[in-house]
């Protein structure tokens, strides 16, 4: 028996990031379970094109569910309903037939919208660009690898560092924190001997460059572990609070001894 299903789709559009944006509804028919959701969206917009009207712009690179660049909202949820899948992952089997599908990019300050459903993530970048990485020359890679790490220490390392930096956890916050990605990004570093000499250094810059960008702070709901499609734990914002603490707490005694030497 052939799929047939159907959707009745209610996309946001926004020509351009300073533009008004407003809800368009569209109906999609003749769609198989076995496409993923961006392929229905993918459908839609050649509908579109043969109809002369402008497609649906939506991000998107490999597809895999390993970039993160295709996340937006799915009937209030980011991402959609598949707990830990990202869009592009997301089959329409799993969306039952005649499902009205409300379809909306990330909503943050720090995400503004570039169009439709495409959100400018750059503030993500240059978090990363604060901190998130080791200037330490540690040699070629036999070189690295012969630094020994504990395995429960290399286990914890690569949970956080599984953190696509899709924003999912941006969208779903109640207060746009972006502490779930920051949490991740210092944990995964903090636990390796190669990340140890810039720990202090590294918590209070990716913090202070997420405060300057405008996410709010951790409200301690949960909603970012439950939409992120790597399912990083909230356990990692703990690391971070403590890591930010203690490099706060250095910071302040590194101030008060070289103001006292004067």
């Amino acid at each position: 028996m052939a799929d047939n299903r159907s959707y009745t789709l209610e996309v946001w559009r926004q020509p351009h990031k300073n533009a008004p944006g407003h809800f368009e509804t569209y109906q999609v028919s003749d769609i198989s379970g076995d496409l993923s959701f961006l392929e229905m969206l993918d459908v839609l917009n050649e509908s579109l094109v043969k109809k002369g009207q402008e497609p649906v712009t939506f991000e998107h690179d490999c597809r895999e569910g390993i970039c993160g660049s295709c996340g937006f909202v799915i009937n209030g949820d980011a991402h959609g309903p598949d707990k830990g899948t990202t869009v592009c992952q997301l089959h329409m089997r799993v969306i039952p037939s005649g499902t009205k599908l409300v379809l909306e990019p990330w909503r943050a300050k720090a995400f503004p919208v570039l169009r439709d459903l495409m959100v400018d993530r750059s503030a993500f970048d240059r978090i990363q660009q604060a901190g998130g990485y080791n200037s330490t020359n540690v040699g070629n890679a036999p070189d690295a690898n012969s630094i020994l790490v504990p395995k429960e220490k290399a286990v914890q390392a690569f949970d956080a560092a599984t953190c696509i930096g899709c924003g999912a956890c941006v969208a779903a916050c109640p207060n746009a924190s972006a502490m779930l990605f920051v949490g991740a990004k210092v944990s995964h570093l903090a636990l390796l001997p190669q990340g140890e000499p810039e720990r202090e250094r590294r918590a209070l810059r990716m913090v202070t460059t997420m405060d300057a960008e405008g996410f709010g702070a951790c409200t301690n709901t949960l909603e970012c572990e439950a939409a992120c499609p790597k399912e990083i734990s909230t356990k990692w914002i703990q690391k971070l609070n403590r890591e930010y603490l203690g490099a706060a707490l250095f910071a302040e005694d590194e101030a008060q001894e070289k103001g006292g030497g004067d």
